[in-house]
């Protein structure tokens, strides 16, 4: 399997914020080194096991990975339709997931990035797994926990892998024996491997959102820790892509009728605020300074785009599909723009701020009430419960600012549920180019777009998956390469 499962132990610092570092060359960059993740005395307090996990969450949103400008927003939008790349942009990277000519080889590999970094953290949490399954010695209530906590990041690790890369190893625990040759099994096991242990993080969960010492909070909650509606909403969202219609709405229901803690905020501008009413989880920012790296990477500044930091622009395909008077589109909503030159530059202003003199006013959104309410509107409509589709979706639109939908049967209702997590979802965690995907269109308009953006060149099916990590498959025989990509 992959080469950091034949060491026994990653060494990790519970002093600061985060567990460990990743580089491009899978080589793991250690800080003050005291613990590590799967020896017994981490499990042995209710603080240095309660570390574990803080710091995957810290770790999340400040490395790069999953936020910023090798962000999974940023590549999979470069990937799809969403984001255009400035024309002086060299980085190579960037320019092959625009022009969908990702590759892997000994000598560079586009496209691994997730699934690199990924399987780290997949390997914390089958340590922390088996560490507090292990333990004796901690607080009943922290166990339970910390156990729903473990089990439901390595689903939404897991799920995440599945997405992109289709069949992936299951990596269960962290017996490198068992590890070192593991296959990859089917997208539909990795799935119910997913849902079994969203199952069993349900179970395990809080219903409220707790502090770091994993008590209820006195005032207003920070929601940054995951709870059991953050499981639903993975389960909703997991079920959908399954096609378990039935599953999907009932978990997107559990948590869209829990008014106490979620609702659209009417003020737009709102949604993205910490603690919104509208976010089942976030996480939050923790650099000095700065607010979510999204919002450093996606506000342009006065001078337009640029190589370093803000390469990315949204794309016209984007800005054509919203309505006129749509208050995502209006103003500086959620869309904002700059002009260089006498050309106009778009860009995403979800999030305001890059930079914070004072307190943090963002943190990143990770799950959100908007995107609940398009998938049971999703699976109704596949349920055949029309009238009732129709109701969630005109929430969505009501809040923009739009009429109330005109589509009124199963095709066309359908086609405008896609059409608004089109508008609604833009740049958030890969949604497009996964929609794209799972509702069969992704052909249809990569065939259309890819020649575009990369000056004539061809859209292929096989895109629609990222590769393999090339030097993976040399160290492991079991491993195959996804279709269409160089094999070793």
């Amino acid at each position: 399997m992959l080469s950091f499962y034949n060491s026994k132990n990653l060494i990790i610092s519970i002093t600061i914020f985060c567990v460990f570092a990743i580089s491009c060359k899978k080589s793991i960059v250690v800080e003050t080194p005291q613990v590590s993740v799967n020896e017994e005395n981490v499990y042995k307090t209710d603080a240095t096991a309660i570390a574990v996990l803080t710091a995957v969450y810290s770790k999340m949103v400040n490395e790069g990975l999953f936020t910023g400008r090798a962000g999974i927003s940023l590549l999979p939008g470069l990937s799809a339709d969403e984001l255009s790349l400035a024309g002086v942009v060299t980085d190579n990277r960037l320019i092959a997931y625009y022009r969908n000519q990702l590759r892997t080889s000994p000598n560079e590999s586009f496209g691994t990035e997730l699934w690199e970094g990924t399987f780290y953290y997949i390997f914390i949490c089958n340590a922390a797994i088996e560490g507090l399954n292990n333990s004796g010695s901690l607080s009943s209530y922290v166990k339970k926990q910390l156990l729903g906590e473990a089990k439901f990041m390595r689903a939404f690790f897991y799920f995440y892998l599945a997405s992109f890369y289709s069949d992936v190893p299951l990596v269960l625990t962290t017996n490198p024996a068992i590890n070192a040759a593991l296959p990859r099994s089917p997208v539909k096991q990795v799935y119910q491997q997913v849902i079994a242990d969203l199952k069993d993080a349900k179970d395990l969960l809080s219903e409220n959102y707790l502090n770091k010492d994993l008590q209820n909070y006195t005032g207003v909650p920070e929601r940054v820790r995951p709870t059991k509606w953050a499981a639903s909403a993975l389960l909703a969202r997991t079920y959908l892509y399954m096609t378990d219609y039935t599953n999907a709405e009932v978990e997107a229901n559990r948590v869209i009728t829990n008014t106490a803690l979620f609702s659209l905020p009417t003020v737009i501008n709102s949604v993205f605020l910490k603690n919104s009413s509208e976010a089942i989880w976030q996480l939050q920012p923790v650099q000095n300074g700065r607010n979510t790296e999204d919002a450093f990477t996606f506000i342009l500044p006065p001078t337009g785009p640029n190589v370093s930091v803000n390469p990315v622009s949204l794309s016209p395909q984007l800005l054509n599909s919203f309505e006129l008077g749509d208050l995502r589109r209006k103003g500086k909503n959620w869309i904002d723009s700059v002009i260089v030159s006498g050309n106009i530059y778009y860009f995403p202003s979800k999030y305001k701020a890059t930079i914070s003199a004072g307190a943090t006013s963002e943190y990143l959104m990770v799950f959100r009430l908007a995107e609940q309410l398009l998938i049971r509107a999703e699976a109704r409509v596949q349920l055949n419960k029309l009238g009732e589709a129709e109701d969630d979706l005109n929430m969505i639109r009501r809040r923009a600012g739009l009429q109330n939908t005109s589509a009124n049967d199963k095709v066309t209702l359908l086609a405008a549920i896609l059409k608004e997590r089109q508008v609604e979802l833009f740049v958030e965690w890969g949604h497009r180019w996964l929609d794209l995907k799972r509702s069969g269109n992704l052909d249809f308009i990569m065939g259309v777009v890819t020649p575009l953006k990369a000056n004539g060149g061809k859209w292929q099916s096989y895109q629609a998956y990222y590769p393999i990590y090339y030097n993976d498959i040399l160290m492991d025989p079991n491993l195959s390469q996804n279709s269409g990509y160089a094999v070793p």
